[in-house]
């Protein structure tokens, strides 16, 4: 099967700081089937851990985290840090 890659997201979370980011992104939680997420840090810097493996990754302005379809996942604040979320139907490009 062969992915297409796809630059826009169908749809974007609403931008989150230290304060706001819910709890339900900071404990294991997935995207659905089909579904990838690109974790965009506007400011700061961000602990992105995929859960199956301990991969850690720290995100930061340069340095998105790209989640794939139902990988289980969780994000840490490490302090200030504006981010977002956007969503694919297909595999994003991600620098």
């Amino acid at each position: 099967m062969v992915e297409t890659l796809s630059s826009l997201p169908y749809r974007s979370s609403p931008i989150f700081d230290e304060e706001t980011l819910p709890q339900a992104l900071r404990r294991d939680h997935r995207t659905k089937q089909g579904v990838w997420g690109v974790i965009r840090v506007l400011s700061g810097r961000l602990k992105f851990v995929i859960t199956a493996t301990g991969e850690t990754h720290m995100l930061d302005p340069e340095t998105p985290g790209l989640v794939l379809p139902d990988q289980l996942h969780y994000v840490e604040v490490v302090g200030p840090v504006q981010m977002q979320v956007d969503f694919y139907d297909s595999c994003p490009r991600v620098p």
